[in-house]
């Protein structure tokens, strides 16, 4: 996960090469007070992670906002929670989010829009 600050509205061509420095190696980046982005190999898989980032955000507006103080997960929980995704989804890029592989939930993606809005693709 990378961060690039807010400079306004993005019509400056400058920002392009700030906005790929502060994305380095990373498939996702938050813009504070201006949106999110993400990189994949794929259509699929780019989508795929806008969003679990989009959700992911929501989820930790909801959980802040319930005046509850939010608990910190210890590493060695995240770690084993890794693990176990990992051996879980094995081959299906689940469980990295590095690799993250939108492959599997894309044609049922497509599926849906083609129910929901027929002829969309025309």
């Amino acid at each position: 996960l990378a961060y690039h600050p807010y400079e306004g509205v993005a019509l400056d061509a400058d920002e392009k090469s700030r906005l790929q420095r502060d994305l380095g190696d990373k498939n996702f980046l938050i813009l504070p007070n201006h949106g999110l982005l993400t990189c994949g190999l794929t259509v699929p898989d780019a989508f795929l992670h806008i969003y679990m980032l989009q959700r992911t955000c929501e989820i930790q507006l909801r959980a802040q906002s319930s005046g509850v103080p939010i608990t910190q997960i210890p590493q060695s929980v995240l770690d084993r929670t890794v693990a176990m995704t990992r051996e879980l989804t094995r081959n299906t890029g689940g469980g990295d989010i590095k690799t993250l592989d939108g492959s599997i939930p894309w044609p049922a993606l497509l599926r849906r829009l083609d129910k929901r809005l027929p002829g969309y693709d025309q």
